[in-house]
C-alpha cells in the first residue's frame, strides 16, 4: 500500500489517501448534513463502492439516498431531475461522488436546490454568478473516481444546453464543494481506456493553464508539476490498473489541473466541447486527440515557455520539438487515436463546430487569437491528421 496521505486546504480542503472513504460520514457532519444525497451516474450506481458509501453513512445514522440519473455529459433534465429528487427527499447536503460528469451534475443540483431561476441564468457570464441564492445553496463532500477532470476542486460545472448542443459552464465561487475526499483505492481497476483518457484530459488542463497568456507564477507552478506527474504516472496507470502509486499520483495530478486553469484554458478544449456536445465524443479523449495539432498552432507563442517546461520534465530535447515529440510518443504508448476522424468527426463537422468553438469561453485563454476561420482550419487538420513539426 503506498503510504502516500495527506490533508490539504488548497484550493479547498482536501483529505487525501488509500482507505479514507471510511471518513465520509464524520465529513458529512462536519458540513451539518443528516440526509445526505449522494450524486453519482448510473454505471457507477451498479457498483459496491456506491453501496459501500451509503452503508458507511447510514451505519453512522445519516439518512443517505442515491440519485444517479446522470448521463456522460449531463444536461439540464438531469440537474432538475436531481434537484426533485434533493427536494422530496429532504435531503440537507450533497454528497459528488464519481467522475467529471456527476461531479458537475452534483454540484449543480446543490446550487440549484436553492433558486428560483433557470440554471442558464448562472452561466460564467459577466457578473451573473451575482444572481445566486447563496443562502440557498447545499453543502457539497466531493468524492473523484476517476483522474481527469479536477471537478471536485472547480468552481463550475460544464452542462450541456440541448438548445443549440452547446456546453455552458455554470458557475458561482461557492460550487467549489467545501471537503474532497480523495481516496486512490476508489480509482483502481479503472479500464485502460479510460484511464488514458482521463489522464490526459488531466494533462491537457496543466498544459493549457501553463501556456495560456498573463502572469499567474503560482498557477505556472501548480501546472508543471502536475505535467510532470502526468509524463512519470500515466504510463504506469495505464499498464497496470491497481499500480496504487500511479493511481494515486494521478489522483494528484488532476486535482492539480483543475487548479492550475483558473489562469485559462485555450483551444483544446474550444475544439473538443462542441465535439462532445453534438456527437457525444469523450471529453478527455477529444483533448488528447487534438492536443499537438493545437500545440503547433501556438508554437510561435510557446517557444520560450516550451523550453522551460521540457526542461523542467528532463527531456533530452530542450525545446518545443522536445515537448511535442514527449506528448505524442506519449499517446502512443497509452492508445490515445492520432485523428479526429478516429472518433468520428468528419471533415464536415468543421464547419459546423467553428462557431461554436470559437464562441467557447475557453478561447479566451488561447496563447494565439482565434478567428472562425481559424477555428475551421485547426479542425480539418485534426481530422486529417495533418502535423507538420512531427
Amino acid at each position: 500500500m503506498t503510504t502516500l496521505r495527506g490533508n490539504w486546504n488548497y484550493p479547498t480542503s482536501i483529505k487525501f489517501g488509500a482507505g479514507r472513504i471510511v471518513e465520509l460520514p464524520e465529513h458529512c457532519r462536519a458540513l451539518g448534513m443528516q440526509r445526505p444525497l449522494l450524486v453519482t451516474d448510473a454505471g457507477l450506481a451498479a457498483l459496491p463502492m456506491i453501496a459501500n458509501a451509503v452503508r458507511l453513512c447510514r451505519d453512522a445514522g445519516l439518512g443517505c439516498e442515491v440519485f444517479s440519473d446522470v448521463q456522460p455529459n449531463p444536461v439540464e433534465a438531469n440537474v432538475s431531475a436531481g434537484v426533485a429528487a434533493y427536494r422530496s427527499g429532504g435531503h440537507d447536503g450533497v454528497i459528488a461522488f464519481g467522475g467529471g460528469s456527476a461531479l458537475d451534475a452534483a454540484k449543480a443540483i446543490a446550487l440549484m436546490v436553492g433558486q428560483t431561476r433557470p440554471i442558464w441564468d448562472f452561466e460564467d457570464r459577466d457578473d451573473w454568478c451575482n444572481r445566486v441564492n447563496v443562502a440557498g445553496m447545499a453543502p457539497v463532500v466531493a468524492v473523484p473516481t476517476t483522474s481527469g477532470t479536477g471537478s471536485e476542486v472547480g468552481r463550475a460545472s460544464v452542462i450541456t444546453d440541448l438548445r443549440d448542443h452547446t456546453k455552458k459552464i455554470i458557475f458561482h465561487p461557492k460550487m467549489l464543494p467545501a471537503i474532497v475526499l480523495e481516496d486512490p483505492e476508489l480509482t483502481l481497476g479503472l479500464p485502460p481506456h479510460i484511464t488514458a483518457a482521463v489522464g490526459m484530459d488531466a494533462l491537457s488542463h496543466s498544459l493549457e493553464a501553463y501556456c495560456a497568456p498573463g502572469y499567474h507564477p503560482m498557477a505556472d507552478g501548480v501546472a508543471v508539476e502536475g505535467i510532470r506527474l502526468v509524463k512519470e504516472f500515466l504510463p504506469r496507470a495505464v499498464a497496470d490498473g491497481n499500480d496504487l502509486e500511479a493511481r494515486a499520483n494521478m489522483l494528484v495530478a488532476s486535482s492539480m489541473g483543475a487548479t492550475a486553469f483558473q489562469k485559462g484554458l485555450g483551444a483544446m478544449h474550444s475544439l473538443s466541447h462542441p465535439c462532445s456536445a453534438n456527437l457525444g465524443t469523450h471529453h478527455g479523449l477529444a483533448n488528447a486527440v487534438v492536443m499537438p495539432y493545437v500545440l503547433e498552432w501556438n508554437r510561435p507563442a510557446l517557444e520560450e515557455r516550451m523550453s522551460r517546461l521540457a526542461a523542467w520534465l528532463g527531456l533530452a530535447d530542450q525545446s518545443f520539438k522536445g515537448v511535442l515529440g514527449w506528448v505524442l510518443e506519449l499517446r502512443r504508448t497509452i492508445g490515445i487515436p492520432h485523428t479526429l476522424a478516429d472518433v468520428g468527426v468528419r471533415a464536415e463537422h468543421a464547419k459546423q463546430f467553428a462557431p461554436q468553438a470559437l464562441q467557447d469561453p475557453s478561447t479566451g485563454g488561447n496563447p494565439l487569437p482565434m478567428t472562425e476561420a481559424d477555428f475551421e482550419r485547426l479542425y480539418l487538420k485534426c481530422i486529417r491528421g495533418e502535423l507538420a513539426s512531427a
